[in-house]
């Protein structure tokens, strides 16, 4: 509207013609629309069509069409004017036939085409027609005609290029239009990225601050929980006391009124015995007076033997005294044993039911030993054989494991004397320190495998390691001067062999300890698919627990817990994790914080060394990586020089 406003003003300022000839207004009214512009040309065609008064009535066949292309604006010949040498005036000797003719001419040269708009319209005048339209026209006339005929096409010209101006200025408006929805969808599309990129700034904020949190509660909850646990423990030791000290108050109260019985029965077994004599010695006075009227010396004799049944009975009643006297000392030296062993309660009664099941093999196997002697003998070797030629790959390991089940289930030796020759010769082999932690991984595996068939050789077989080395169960015997006369007797009783008469070293000693339960720990830590370990991970977290609970810090106790630490720490800490963890800060707290150093300079050196290895296990997480050799290679690496 802004354009057409402007091009109006334009038409107004340029065109100074008069406002009305002959009927026809020439200036259009200020306020005019784009279609009462159109409106006043037809009207303006149909006055002229009318004034030049033809014979044959002008018919438009084709319509206007501002709006096409400017191809189809353009006639065939352009606009030509003619122009004499004297102008377009006509002087005084002109003719008025000259004067027709020259208008003639330049209305035909005004080409009135353009004011239909088109080319090629059907419709032509005659010839007598055009002649009589000539005749009838004016100068006047011819001349207004040809000013009105300018006039239109200047105004037809000047609406196609205001109206080109306004296409282009609407593309131009609409190409900015979609530049700016393109600027807003970008600007759009980089604040919903700005938006998302917030909200997940924002989201692991929040996600940090609750994990955060939900780590102070359990950090919380677990003080709570250990806060709880010592408050059960130490309400546990105080029952604990309670009960045993109710126990030694009813234990003394028993003795007493044991004591009281048997002081009683005394006395009233002493009362008896004065009741016999004296109807005795009554009975002998009247048969002394029977002697002296009878004379009889035979029965002065049975009298004299009547006395002899009262002593014998007191020599018994004595005999009896210095047997309970006897049996008491017994459990007074039980209950000091008692007093000086630490293991818990558990591991105690599971010694006691493998000791039991061990004791029974054995008495099976003396009673047939005379006759299966020999049959012993080669039983231990063939076990001795198959053992000693164990390696870490995995045919040697099954092929092993099949060759000692049929051996032991074999109906030619008594199934008891193979369960304990495999148990000891297993044993035996690995007490061996120079045995290296792929054989001993090997061998465990080989025990699983047997065992899972066989469940009654790994009870005895756990006998065994009891036996040979307690720290398996675990416990501790403490020395006691009351008990053991001498060092050598305690530390027979702790595990030291003898030897020529002689007690081993603490060396020889403290390297059979490392070997037993480096084949311990490989064995609770033993898993294969298929079968059961049925002293696995489970009995281990038992173990370490047990002997954390129960058993002193010292050199021995140190060895033991390192050894094992080495071979089932890292099956352990994937199982149980964050627990494991606790446990191994348990032991350097408080484990390697209680080891004390002792008098001799030796133990010294090798408890150093025992703890700074422990140390640096913890320290350095030697638990998170696999321990070498637990692993089994598909074949040996002498069959690639093959």
């Amino acid at each position: 509207m802004m354009e057409l406003s402007k091009f109006r003003g334009a038409v107004n300022f340029e065109l100074r013609c008069p406002p009305n000839i002959n009927g026809m207004t020439a200036d259009p009214q200020p306020d005019w629309s784009f279609d009462n512009l159109l409106s006043e040309l037809d009207t303006i065609e149909k006055k002229l069509i009318a004034n030049l008064d033809l014979t044959v009535p002008f018919d438009k066949k084709q319509p206007r069409n501002l709006r096409a292309s400017k191809e189809n604006y353009c006639s065939t010949g352009g606009f030509v004017m003619h122009v004499s040498d004297h102008g377009l005036g006509f002087s005084d000797s002109d003719t008025e036939e000259e004067v027709v003719n020259t208008s003639m001419f330049s209305g035909r040269r005004f080409g009135l085409d353009e004011v239909y708009m088109s080319d090629d319209s059907d419709y032509e005048l005659p010839v007598d027609a055009q002649c009589h339209l000539m005749d009838k026209v004016g100068l006047a006339e011819g001349a207004l005609h040809e000013l009105n005929h300018e006039f239109q096409l200047y105004v037809l010209e000047e609406v196609r290029n205001k109206i080109s101006i306004l296409e282009t200025n609407l593309v131009m408006e609409n190409e900015k239009f979609a530049s700016e929805i393109a600027k807003i969808s970008k600007h759009r599309r980089t604040q919903q990225e700005r938006e998302r990129k917030f909200d997940l700034q924002y989201q692991r904020t929040i996600a940090e601050a609750l994990d955060n949190h939900l780590t102070a509660v359990q950090r919380d909850h677990d003080h709570i929980s250990q806060l709880e646990e010592r408050r059960l423990r130490d309400d546990a030791a105080r029952e604990e006391a309670k009960r045993k000290e109710k126990a030694l108050i009813e234990e003394k109260i028993r003795q007493e009124r044991i004591k009281a019985e048997e002081e009683a029965r005394l006395q009233a077994e002493r009362a008896e015995m004065a009741k016999v004599a004296a109807e005795a010695e009554k009975h002998y006075v009247e048969e002394k007076k029977q002697a002296a009227e009878a004379a009889a010396t035979k029965n002065a004799v049975e009298t004299l033997r009547n006395g002899v049944p009262m002593v014998l009975d007191y020599s018994k009643e004595t005999l009896g005294q210095v047997a309970a006297t006897g049996s008491d000392d017994k459990k007074q030296v039980s209950l000091s044993e008692r007093n000086i062993t630490r293991a818990s309660k558990n591991a105690l009664e599971l010694e006691d039911k493998r000791l039991q099941i061990y004791e029974k093999l054995t008495s099976e196997n003396e009673a047939i030993k005379g006759s299966s002697n020999q049959g012993k003998r080669r039983t231990g070797q063939n076990f001795n054989r198959l053992i000693k030629t164990i390696s870490a790959t995995v045919e040697n390991v099954r092929t092993k494991a099949d060759e000692l089940v049929n051996i032991i289930s074999s109906p030619e030796y008594p199934q008891s004397l193979s369960i304990l020759s495999f148990a000891e010769k297993v044993v035996f082999n690995c007490e061996n320190s120079q045995k290296s932690d792929g054989f001993i991984f090997s061998c465990s595996r080989v025990i699983v495998l047997v065992t899972s068939k066989i469940p009654l050789a790994l009870d005895i077989l756990m006998a065994e390691l009891n036996r040979v080395c307690m720290y398996t169960v675990p416990k501790f015997v403490e020395y006691s001067s009351v008990l053991f006369q001498t060092r050598e007797a305690y530390f027979k009783a702790i595990g030291y062999r003898e030897i020529d008469g002689k007690i081993e070293s603490t060396d020889s000693y403290v390297e059979r300890l490392s070997s037993i339960m480096r084949l311990y720990g490989a064995l609770v830590q033993t898993e294969i698919g298929g079968f059961q370990n049925l002293h696995g991970l489970k009995e281990g977290w038992a173990w370490i627990a047990s002997f954390l609970n129960s058993l002193p810090a010292n050199l021995y106790t140190a060895v033991a817990l390192q050894h094992f630490l080495e071979m089932s720490g890292y099956a352990l800490y994937r199982r149980y994790r964050n627990q494991f963890e606790k446990l191994l800060r348990i032991i350097a707290q408080d484990f390697l914080k209680a080891l004390k150093e002792g008098n001799s300079d030796s133990v010294n050196a090798k408890l150093i060394k025992v703890k700074t290895s422990i140390i640096n296990y913890i320290e350095s997480s030697q638990f998170k990586k696999e321990p070498e050799g637990l692993q089994l290679r598909d074949h040996l690496d002498s069959n690639d020089f093959f």
